[in-house]
């Protein structure tokens, strides 16, 4: 793996605005963070032991020669099972429930990153799983004593799942 460090200068990311001298993040960006912080202390709760929160590495390059980077939003340790998880936090799930945009193009950038975290650490022969936590946030105007509803999907895909046919099988089998 091949890690560039070129951001020596201190660069204002797209989503933090500069408002008279102070900085403001995004809504739905602060949104994630504080649906990942719930999510951590959630897990801690269930007996999770936190290795790294929002790990990033390269994963490849697209057809412009760009890295592409994954990031394993936490790792955790359920006893000895190495667990990847993914965290999707949302205002409502009126529309859809947080788990389904974990697509298979999702998971697959997951399942290589993880790969790869395990490839840097030599734990290729580790138990490992995939985890989701849905975290949906109450709206203010519902919240009388209602919390953030959190839920912890254990085993949510695994590798099995994500391999991809050859264009020689049968797809009736």
């Amino acid at each position: 793996m091949r890690f560039t460090f070129w951001n020596r200068v201190k660069r204002t990311p797209a989503s933090v605005k500069v408002i008279s001298g102070e900085r403001s993040i995004a809504p739905h960006f602060e949104l994630g963070r504080r649906g990942e912080a719930l999510a951590i202390e959630h897990l801690e709760s269930a007996g999770y032991r936190i290795v790294a929160a929002n790990f990033r590495l390269p994963i490849g390059r697209n057809t412009r020669d760009v890295l592409i980077y994954a990031e394993i939003d936490v790792v955790a340790y359920d006893g000895p099972t190495l667990c990847f998880v993914e965290v999707k936090t949302r205002a409502s799930d009126e529309f859809a429930a947080p788990q389904v945009n974990v697509d298979l193009r999702k998971r697959r950038q997951i399942a290589r990153a993880a790969r790869g975290y395990r490839r840097m650490l030599g734990l290729m022969r580790e138990a490992y799983r995939y985890d989701v936590v849905t975290v949906v946030l109450s709206a203010a105007e519902k919240q009388i004593t209602a919390g953030p509803r959190i839920e912890l999907l254990k085993n949510f895909w695994t590798d099995e799942k994500l391999r991809q046919r050859n264009w020689h099988e049968a797809r009736w089998d």
